[in-house]
């Protein structure tokens, strides 16, 4: 088995939906809370812990929100971030340990299988906000990660874009790359090792970069 593991959010990294989730719960917040900019304080967390933070009091209208976005996600769109897909597949074939570490749930995760089926291939393992019980921004999710592969912070890669997400990663002592899909540049680089805005220029540097990855700095794409 390959030295580096690599650990990867789900929306904003392997799929463009951030845009989506943004729409769904700046709604909410519009319509239920007077909040319209609600989606930026809960992306990364799990949907129980959103629910929790919005409606703390009123388990009735908790469980409306998530009927509607039960609703919501099985009509989402899951496409790829640019070279995404085929940096999957590049580490598959290389024999690297690679899992989606996600805030998602196991509902959520059924209509991702239902779209894209191939991606339960695509990585060794996936976790979801069901197999931790604290949420990003507590790095358990990474921790359980490097542990199912038996690797040490410093040889695992994690791929994240929320803010809630990045501490995450930061706090796990992994590698952190940020994708800036869902937030600038700027306002991730101070949580992360590297920036990348998607995968297509991982792929254009692999055959010069790759080998990096055992036991060296972060190779620059």
């Amino acid at each position: 088995m390959k030295t580096a593991v690599f650990l990867f959010d789900l929306d904003g990294v392997i799929f463009d939906t951030e845009g989506q989730y943004t729409e769904f719960w700046d709604g909410i917040g519009r319509d239920y809370l007077g909040d319209p900019e609600l989606s930026g304080k809960l992306k990364g967390e799990t949907i129980a812990k959103s629910l929790q933070r919005c409606f703390p009091d009123d388990p009735l209208r908790r469980e409306e929100v998530r009927a509607s976005l039960y609703d919501f996600e099985a009509q989402m769109k899951f496409e790829y971030v640019p070279g995404a897909y085929g940096f999957l597949e590049y580490l598959k074939g290389q024999g690297y340990p690679t899992a989606i570490v996600t805030s998602s749930n196991r509902d959520k995760m059924a209509q991702v299988y239902k779209s894209r089926p191939e991606i339960r291939d695509m990585v060794c393992r996936v976790l979801t906000g069901d197999d931790f019980a604290r949420s990003k921004p507590y790095p358990d999710c990474y921790l359980l990660g490097m542990e199912l592969f038996g690797a040490a912070p410093e040889d695992a890669y994690i791929f994240e874009d929320s803010f809630n997400g990045l501490r995450a990663g930061r706090d796990s002592g992994g590698h952190v790359i940020a994708l800036a899909t869902t937030n600038t540049r700027e306002s991730v680089a101070p949580y992360a090792d590297l920036v990348l805005d998607d995968f297509t220029s991982v792929l254009d540097g692999l055959s010069a970069n790759f080998g990096l990855f055992e036991g060296a700095p972060l190779p620059v794409f």
